[in-house]
């Protein structure tokens, strides 16, 4: 228990400040972060401050980094590390803080668009792909040329698809090459017919053609990785990828493939568990995962007014990144909901070190709004602006006469029968008072009073009028490591 809700003393005194992992060659550092194309965008604005971001990986490339594009520029640049949530997001705040005028993010990206307006260059990384094994792998899993298949990849992999895509095409008809969703250049035109835009990338599909139609092959990941469960961008393409599709994935270094069929299985079904889960709780903790990413405030509002209409109590917690620690002080929460970029709901969660599950708002809308689609033929959205009034996949709440309010329900963890909303969802959405009930009765103030009293302990009792009254005398003295009265040890 110690060591799933904190970490140890030592841990705290042997880290070292700035750890970062390795170092790129000087001579590598123009192709591996494309300084060229950085020195092109930050000249073509004109901006005399630029700030860099940096996930923890990539920090000691940074003053080298720097120091480059303020010689090739003559701008003022900034390092933004150490991010208050997910490295992945654009973080706009910090650049405002520093009188940014652009912003330049290295590394992994949720290509989530910003809260703010500002210019942003992405530079997701090139890592080297062997080409013809990854040819080989892919015509070992698809052996039908004429099935549709999209080639996807992790970001990284993004610019050898094309070059892929060359090799297979003389021999299979129905190929599709994603792109990351990277935002278009100042002043430019959209393409006619505009793309399809999911999953954080862009798909030119034919008109009359659908993305369901199509099987997957995913380019990227690592044989080093112990847990492949863990990665956030193939985890999202897996729950979002139309059930029943062939999904396979190739590793670039050594072009071996593995069928996610199973995995895709597994983790559908521990979002189908943690559906169950918050359907069960009676109060949810919404926490606010992102201040950088546009209409959070918006989709945060509309959580709080799907938990109330489900008869659930909700709290807003802003705590930063979730950890085991922070999430535990808050017992009597039954589920959490993480609003975050797709990338940072998903981000790692081993099962076993939260103390209450960890949900994404999909699995809240899908638990708490009737209308919901049922399973198997509701999309799985990774991205809470999906949820949102104005998106093809937004699902209204029932009118608060709805027969569906009322339909029995049996959990299927407990086995219980569910009773029906306490209350129905305000026509006013600045309302919060409750619906009038025809008989008196006793209503519960607050979920924490009434967990608290429920405790065998409550804390210290004041006892007033039980105990003497006495002078003040002095305390102890010192630190809490080490009072002065306890000598040394």
């Amino acid at each position: 228990m110690e060591s799933t809700f904190s970490s140890p003393a030592e841990a705290a005194l042997q880290l070292e400040a700035g750890a970062a992992g390795l170092r790129t060659p000087l001579g590598d550092l123009d192709r591996v972060y494309e300084l060229e194309r950085v020195v092109g965008f930050v000249r073509d604005l004109g901006c005399q401050r630029v700030a860099l971001q940096f996930p923890d990986q990539l920090l000691g490339d940074a003053g080298a980094v720097a120091a480059r594009l303020e010689e090739a520029t003559g701008s003022k640049v900034f390092i933004l590390g150490d991010t208050a949530y997910g490295s992945c997001c654009v973080d706009v705040l910090g650049a405002e803080q520093a009188g940014a005028q652009a912003l330049v993010h290295f590394g992994p990206a949720c290509l989530s668009p910003p809260a703010r307006p500002l210019p942003i260059a992405f530079v997701l990384g090139q890592r080297s792909v062997a080409l013809e094994l990854c040819a080989k792998a892919f015509e070992a899993q698809n052996p039908d040329p004429t099935a549709p298949v999209v080639l996807l990849s992790e970001p990284a992999c993004a610019h050898a698809l094309e070059a892929l895509a060359t090799l297979l095409r003389p021999w299979y008809l129905d190929l599709l090459v994603s792109s990351p969703a990277l935002p278009l250049p100042v002043g430019s035109l959209n393409p006619d017919p505009e793309p399809l835009e999911r999953f954080g990338r862009r798909f030119p599909l034919a008109p009359g053609r659908c993305l369901e139609e199509y099987g997957a092959f995913y380019v990227g990941g690592s044989e080093a990785i112990s847990d492949p469960d863990l990665d956030p961008d193939l985890s999202r393409l897996l729950l979002g990828w139309a059930p029943g599709r062939p999904f396979s994935s190739c590793c670039p270094d050594t072009g071996r493939t593995q069928d996610e069929g199973a995995r895709a299985w597994r983790l559908r079904a521990r979002r189908r568990y943690l559906v169950e889960r918050a359907r069960d709780a009676r109060v949810v903790g919404l926490l606010a995962g992102t201040l950088g990413v546009a209409r959070h405030r918006e989709a945060l509002a509309h959580l709080r007014n799907l938990t109330q209409a489900a008869g659930k109590r909700s709290y807003v917690l802003a705590l930063g990144r979730p950890t085991p620690a922070k999430l535990a002080n808050f017992p009597e929460v039954d589920v959490f909901v993480l609003l975050a970029c797709p990338l940072g709901a998903l981000a790692t969660q081993p099962s076993g070190s939260f103390f209450r599950p960890v949900l994404a708002p999909c699995e809240l809308e899908a638990a708490c709004n009737p209308a919901w689609p049922p399973p198997g033929l509701a999309p799985h959205l990774t991205h809470y602006a999906d949820l949102l009034p104005g998106s093809p996949f937004h699902v209204p709440l029932p009118p608060p006469d709805s027969e569906l309010w009322d339909t029995p329900d049996v959990s299927l963890i407990t086995g219980d029968l569910r009773p029906p909303p306490a209350w129905k969802p305000s026509t006013d959405p600045g309302c919060s008072a409750l619906t009038p009930r025809p008989q008196l009765e006793l209503a519960e103030s607050s979920p924490a009073a009434s967990f608290l009293s429920s405790r065998s302990w409550q804390g210290l009792q004041p006892c007033l009028g039980q105990t003497p009254v006495t002078a003040a005398v002095t305390g102890r003295r010192g630190i809490a490591i080490a009072y002065e009265d306890e000598g040394s040890s």
